[in-house]
């Protein structure tokens, strides 16, 4: 073809296919962090807000997205698996990325479905962050960092705390004073003798190694006394 062309014919546009395509799109995108966290003190995006500053790019460069998700059972873990496809308007090619999010079993003022809801949130956003090539390294909003982190220290804390309880339990029965016991519980726990009060896996370490060195005491001359007449009551009435 020659350099140049005739009058009023323009040249035809160079074709491209998907992956130039999709190059194209993670040169252009802009996706600030424009949403705010306040307890945690972070900034951070949504899958939304990509979706909002993609969508205009995907037109300009005739592209389509859908965004599919899928349960999967790992373990005795639930996983929602999310894939971002996205495809060539031209020809129908297609490139596709897929991220997971473990959904909690329990989560403080959700019932299943907003539980479920919420780590497909988290999965779509780095299925986007994959495909769009996103770099969300620095945020603080992964359901599986912080909050994890949170959710098992207060497991181990309730553990500890049972622990306590339970041997507690186990020592008056045994015969201890309850007053010994519950006096052991407040000299570690600030006065408190309640050890359901506990907040520190230091105070129940050290409640527990006195609780050790109790030996479990012998039965009250009066209870031992009770026990031999209803015995006795129970030999005579057979």
């Amino acid at each position: 073809m020659w350099p140049f062309h005739a009058k009023g014919i323009m040249p035809e546009k160079e074709k491209l296919n998907i992956h130039r395509k999709l190059l194209n799109v993670q040169c252009e995108l802009k996706t600030p962090k424009n949403q705010r966290n306040t307890f945690g003190n972070y900034d951070f995006r949504s899958a939304e807000d990509i979706l909002e500053a993609v969508k205009p790019l995907l037109k300009k460069h005739e592209l389509a997205l859908t965004l599919t998700d899928g349960l999967e059972e790992r373990g005795t873990r639930f996983y929602v698996k999310a894939t971002a496809q996205l495809i060539d308007a031209a020809d129908g090619n297609t490139i596709s990325t897929t991220a997971y999010a473990r959904e909690d079993e329990t989560k403080k003022g959700m019932d299943g479905s907003q539980i479920t809801g919420a780590s497909s949130s988290y999965a779509r956003k780095y299925a986007l962050n994959g495909l769009f090539a996103i770099d969300d390294s620095k945020d603080s909003d992964s359901p599986t960092a912080d909050e994890e982190k949170e959710s098992k220290a207060k497991e181990a804390m309730a553990a500890a705390v049972k622990e306590v309880v339970d041997a507690g339990t186990a020592l008056i029965k045994a015969g201890n004073a309850k007053k010994t016991v519950q006096a052991i519980v407040g000299k570690h726990n600030n006065g408190n003798q309640n050890p359901s009060s506990i907040k520190s896996l230091d105070v129940c370490a050290a409640v527990m190694k006195e609780f050790a060195a109790l030996t479990p005491a012998s039965p009250a001359p009066a209870a031992a006394a009770d026990k031999k007449t209803a015995k006795t009551q129970k030999e005579n009435a057979q």
